[in-house]
């Protein structure tokens, strides 16, 4: 390390948990972050001030104003960029000697692996379920240890998968639910501290990865969950599952075209289809409930259409979905993941 790292690491290198020899560690790894939200962008900045030596940002979406309460990269000014060019700008600013790439894409199975060829650690900063089971097939078919990490209402939850080792997401979480059936942040809401604390409690567990000093039981983890508003804590150890589909049977569907969901931008409507990978039979009066209060809701026994933020959604039973009001497919689905949940 120079003079420069030196004097910019002192806090850290001071701890006995790192050490100078700890940096140079930490400056030769290489980190993924997929999404680049409220969880992503803290991520992003704790390990950029922490040195890490090269971190990719991946996302597919725009900064928008109701990003601003939560996302701590961005400001008014970046309303309407995509957000992995927007982070990756004040990251640079934070720390310019370390190297970040942003990548403005959907992370899918045509590019994931290429994304995270040589990652040391991939981290969860995303927004829905199908792209950590796609992460999840990834990490554990090539051994790469991720972190999931969630967060929505006033609650957030965080656990280590270290393929070959722990339990993966596919053990507690065997197969995707269904369209609708969660909550998402705009239908439940964010309280804007969830997002910083689980994912600083990433962070750290990421350092400790990298480090080699994180602590592990052979064939369990641990899902940390915590609820910023009543101050509850939780630490659940979870097994392996013997017949788990991904880390017993290596099994990895999502990682095939045929399990990714299809956008396709209709010509001259200015409307993309939303094809979810696998069908599915939406409950409309609970969807209905669900999106009370993101906009304005219709539904009859074929169709439920919701308007908000200047566009309208018509979802069917299916899953399948039509987005009118844009024509690019990255923000189409955004806005499916975002309000029905995939």
């Amino acid at each position: 390390m120079g003079a420069s790292s030196l004097t910019r690491y002192s806090r850290q290198t001071i701890l006995q948990e790192i050490g100078e020899n700890g940096q140079r560690a930490l400056g030769r790894s290489r980190v993924v972050i997929v999404g680049c939200g409220a969880l992503g962008t803290v991520v992003a900045n704790n390990l950029t001030r922490a040195g890490v030596g090269r971190i990719v940002v991946i996302d597919r979406d725009f900064v928008e104003l109701s990003n601003l309460q939560r996302q701590i990269l961005f400001d008014e000014g970046d309303v309407g960029a995509p957000k992995a060019i927007a982070a990756v700008e004040k990251l640079r600013r934070i720390n310019s000697e370390i190297e970040i790439e942003a990548v403005f894409d959907d992370f899918n199975f045509g590019n994931a692996e290429r994304i995270t060829d040589g990652a040391d650690l991939v981290l969860d900063g995303t927004d829905n379920l199908h792209t950590r089971f796609l992460v999840n097939d990834l990490c554990v078919r090539d051994g790469v240890p991720w972190i999931y990490t969630g967060a929505v209402g006033t609650a957030g939850m965080t656990m280590n998968i270290l393929p070959g080792t722990t339990p993966c997401l596919r053990c507690f979480v065997p197969e995707p639910p269904e369209p609708g059936s969660l909550p998402t942040c705009e239908t439940l809401g964010v309280l804007n501290t969830i997002p910083a604390i689980v994912a600083s409690m990433e962070s750290t567990e990421a350092l400790k990865i990298l480090l080699g000093k994180h602590e592990w039981i052979e064939g369990k983890s641990v899902l940390t969950t915590y609820d910023a508003w009543s101050g509850e804590f939780d630490r659940l150890a979870l097994e392996r599952d013997a017949s788990c589909p991904c880390c017993a049977r290596r099994s990895f569907p999502f990682l095939t075209e045929e399990n990714e969901g299809a956008a396709v931008a209709l010509c001259g409507r200015n409307a993309v289809q939303i094809a979810p990978a696998s069908k599915t039979n939406i409950s409309f009066p609970v969807l209905a409930e669900r999106l009370g209060n993101a906009g304005d809701v219709t539904w009859n026994e074929f169709m439920l259409t919701l308007k908000a933020e200047g566009r309208e959604i018509s979802i069917f039973k299916d899953g399948r979905a039509i987005v009118k009001g844009t024509d690019d497919p990255h923000v189409a689905t955004s806005l499916y993941a975002r309000y029905v949940g995939i």
